[in-house]
């Protein structure tokens, strides 16, 4: 059976610039643009907590590493006591039998409220499966219950299916950000070459992924190769070799057998090692929801308008949720995929556009980038 499960719809409200926001319809691509400050790394942080909270760093661990319960709170603590948010997901399959679509749908719902000393705790937790009753999971605790395991005879047995969606689809919600390339960075040392599941969201482990996949997957090792040569002519392969358990990001030009560090490579380069590769990793190595912020810093608009293209072939079988300032990478995406933020006194709002709005640009070849440049679209300064 073919399955994908994304996010569909989600409602925020007092979590740091999100007051009070509702996004419906989320597609499988998806595209945050807007001015600086407006809101877009606020709702990708969103996720990120919720990934925390669901996975073994759990939310006391993210807001005491993000400044503090105040500082996670819309306006402070004093205006917004708490958070509240309710996420829907949603699971479609293709019975590769019957050949008989099949859907689910699924909701978490949380409170979080502001508590002595500069923390958070749940006033409420609740799920359900779409068509059933909401099942609640009590008040007053610092960690999600919904991540406990359920006894075979617990008043919650027959829900369990549903809370390990829920907390496998939140889980695997990953941001990736592969800004830091300073001479600091994971970028530029060594990395267990066993530490190979999954790409981390800031690129460290580059090496033992690419050393993985030219042993398992030659063929996507080479296309990886093949892609970062388009944009880099002289770049031929990279060259990635085991000591002792751990691995080098290294990489060999072309006409020549001199090989090349990250501590060598430009921080442009660096980057779009890491988004190519990301953006061609098989399924079993992907997590189901991606978040992308700011992806094109440093990039040559070549390299920014392979990455918009290989976003839209990704989100054929994983949602990429994609917060951007560059019109390049906006023109990978249709209207209907575009989310504009404004911010208003410290509140930011979203849009969704309709491109029926913008049909007599469109017929005059008008790209998506071309009309946020000429502020048609909004989420300008």
């Amino acid at each position: 059976m073919n399955k994908t499960t994304f996010i569909d719809q989600v409602r925020i409200q007092g979590f740091r610039s999100l007051a009070d926001v509702e996004l419906l319809e989320i597609p499988k691509a998806a595209v945050l643009i807007g001015a600086n400050g407006s809101g877009k790394s606020n709702f990708i942080r969103f996720f990120e907590m919720l990934s925390w909270m669901l996975g073994p760093r759990r939310l006391g661990e993210f807001v005491a590493m993000q400044g503090g319960a105040d500082d996670q709170l819309f306006d402070g603590s004093k205006r917004s006591p708490q958070l509240s948010a309710t996420v829907t997901m949603r699971t479609t399959a293709i019975d590769t039998v019957t050949m008989q679509p099949t859907e689910a749908q699924y909701d978490y719902h949380i409170s979080l409220a502001y508590a002595q000393p500069d923390r958070l705790i749940f006033t409420e937790e609740a799920f359900r499966r779409t068509d059933a009753d909401w099942q609640h999971l009590g008040s007053g605790h610092t960690e999600a219950k919904i991540v406990e395991v359920i006894p075979p005879h617990a008043p919650l047995a027959d829900h369990r299916v549903t809370t390990q969606f829920i907390v496998s689809l939140l889980r695997s919600c990953s941001v990736y950000q592969f800004h830091d390339t300073s001479d600091a960075s994971n970028f530029k040392t060594s990395w267990d070459v066993e530490d190979n599941n999954q790409l981390l969201s800031h690129g460290g482990n580059l090496a033992a992924i690419l050393y993985r996949l030219e042993r398992e997957d030659i063929k996507r090792f080479d296309r990886i190769c093949q892609h970062i040569g388009r944009i880099l002519p002289g770049f031929d392969r990279f060259v990635i070799e085991d000591s002792y358990g751990k691995v080098l990001l290294r990489w060999k030009a072309k006409r020549t057998d001199k090989t090349f560090g990250a501590h060598l490579t430009s921080d442009g380069s660096l980057r779009f090692f890491a988004l190519v590769t990301l953006l061609n990793l098989p399924p079993e190595m992907l997590p189901d929801v991606l978040l992308l912020d700011e992806p094109e810093l440093g990039l040559h608009p070549a390299a920014i308008t392979l990455i918009g293209g290989m976003v839209k072939v990704l989100a054929r079988e994983r949602q990429v949720i994609v917060a951007t300032q560059s019109p390049l990478l906006v023109d990978a995406f249709d209207l209907d995929e575009i989310f504009v933020l404004d911010m208003e006194d410290g509140r930011t709002g979203f849009r969704k556009l309709v491109p029926d709005d913008y049909r007599v640009w469109l017929e005059e070849s008008f790209t998506s980038g071309e009309l946020w440049q000429k502020n048609l679209l909004g989420g300008r300064p």
